[in-house]
């Protein structure tokens, strides 16, 4: 069986958005699962759009996410160079050959005459004026310096059709398609024509992108026919969407992964959930290590709808992954995060971080879950009021001068002892446990949503804040 080979070839032109990542994860996992090589390919011909500093980026985000490739421009390979930009000389080979099978042709029109041939709203499409062109005339305008592009000679008839694993049959109908330029007047190669040469250059087996290529590889294939190549097996994967409407897209703000990082999203779960953008395993199971993805993906698993980028799902993987982390690991990812809040350094960090890792879901939340720590100032009476606990203001009154006593007398103030007093004293004044815990929680914090309940907030802030948090709290329902 022939070695599959997959490739991933972003252009430098700024961050890596998720549709990118995605195509690059699955590429590798898909070679991984079958035992082949994944080939990391830069095309940068597009001069006006490139980034500095994008090619590092490309790096370190494949690294970052744990897609290693194992061919590629910083790593080398058999099939170098991996940079478009180093390979003019074959694409101009390439081209040429092209011409002499009559798959392509020469074209020395000039931007005047190009733009003769666009309607008012600066729609126009090639008239394969060069096409008609005798050898002696193409011969004497090479001859005499004349600049010129090298265009794609498409049948004015007919169609083109492929099998995608995705998709199924795609037909597209070759009037639709212009006579693209394969290569520019520079020497330099559109994308279009640079694909395919580098695709059958670099044995790729399995092309996977995204669904926008659909209709342009019959174009493709024009190609690889005409050079008599092996056409490679298509997998074309669904956008993926902000909304119903909408596709995700870094021009619209939408978050790249390095913005993800950035926030405190885990990156294990960010590689998780993307690897869901768009396939679906055997199990019902969501939560998966790269490992694990290598093992079960499957192109079988690949879906045609497209896939909408839902944060919150997001973010209940990452609180996963977070839960399931050493205590060690979460800190170091976690301590960025705290050092930002204003309680920082004030209070017990170990027992500060061990309420968090259970709570939290993007670590760029710790601050604002424990800022109530250092911010407290009069509590609406309202948030006494909770249906499920059976609380209000008037139970509250009852409730915070009691429990006062109860963290004045307790011997060890931690969370344990202090929870059991509180359950106590509810029992002995015939109250519910969530109305006592829920009232203290509120009067210690001034807080509805708090990363732990009323006896892990009276640990953290102490015997005697804490005291001092119910009486002003007291005071206030009072007035």
């Amino acid at each position: 069986m022939k070695e599959v080979r997959t490739r991933f070839a972003p252009s430098p032109t700024g961050y890596m958005h998720i549709g990118n990542l995605r195509t690059a994860l699955y590429g590798y996992l898909y070679a991984k699962k079958e035992g082949g090589k994944f080939i990391l390919r830069l095309e940068d011909t597009d001069s006006k759009r490139f980034v500095g500093d994008a090619v590092q980026i490309i790096y370190d985000t494949l690294k970052d996410a744990g897609i290693y490739y194992d061919e590629g421009p910083d790593i080398g390979g058999d099939y170098g160079p991996y940079i478009q930009s180093e390979r003019a000389a074959i694409y101009k080979e390439y081209a040429e050959k092209l011409v002499g099978l009559g798959g392509a042709y020469y074209c020395f029109c000039d931007k005047e005459r190009i733009d003769s041939l666009k309607d008012e709203n600066g729609v126009g499409r090639y008239d394969k004026h060069c096409l008609r062109l005798s050898k002696e005339e193409i011969a004497e305008k090479l001859a005499a310096g004349v600049p010129y592009v090298i265009r794609q000679n498409v049948p004015d008839e007919g169609s083109g059709s492929y099998e995608d694993l995705v998709y199924g049959t795609v037909t597209v109908d070759f009037k639709d398609i212009e006579d693209g330029i394969l290569l520019k007047s520079d020497g330099m190669p559109t994308y279009n024509f640079a694909n395919v040469v580098d695709d059958h250059l670099m044995g790729i087996t399995h092309v996977i992108r995204g669904s926008e290529y659909l209709s342009s590889t019959p174009k493709y294939n024009l190609m690889y026919d005409a050079f008599g190549w092996e056409r490679p097996t298509y997998i074309h994967l669904p956008p993926i969407m902000k909304n119903a409407h909408e596709k995700l897209s870094k021009r619209n703000g939408d978050a790249s992964y390095q913005d993800l990082v950035a926030k405190g999203y885990v990156k294990e779960a960010i590689v998780n959930y993307i690897a869901l953008l768009g396939w679906s395993p055997k199990s019902n199971q969501e939560k998966m290590s790269l490992k694990e993805l290598e093992e079960n993906f499957s192109l079988s698993g690949l879906n045609k709808s497209p896939a909408i980028f839902d944060e919150p799902k997001l973010r209940w993987l990452s609180g996963e992954y977070i839960r399931g982390m050493r205590a060690e690991e979460f800190r170091s990812l976690a301590l960025p995060f705290l050092q930002k809040s204003k309680a920082y350094g004030k209070y017990d960090e170990e027992k500060l971080l061990k309420i968090l890792q259970t709570r939290v879901e993007v670590l760029e939340d710790i601050p604002a879950k424990i800022d109530f720590l250092e911010e407290y100032g009069q509590i609406d009476p309202a948030l006494y009021f909770n249906k499920k606990m059976k609380s209000d203001a008037e139970i509250a009154k009852q409730v915070l001068p009691r429990a006062a006593q109860v963290l004045a007398n307790i011997e060890t103030f931690e969370n344990a002892p202090l929870y059991a007093a509180l359950v106590a004293l509810a029992q002995e004044n015939g109250w519910k446990n969530g109305q006592v815990l829920w009232c203290v929680r509120i009067a210690l914090t001034g807080r509805e949503n708090t990363p732990g309940g009323a006896s892990e907030m009276a640990e953290l802030l102490g015997r005697e804040r804490s005291i001092e948090r119910l009486a002003q709290a007291e005071k206030w329902l009072q007035q």
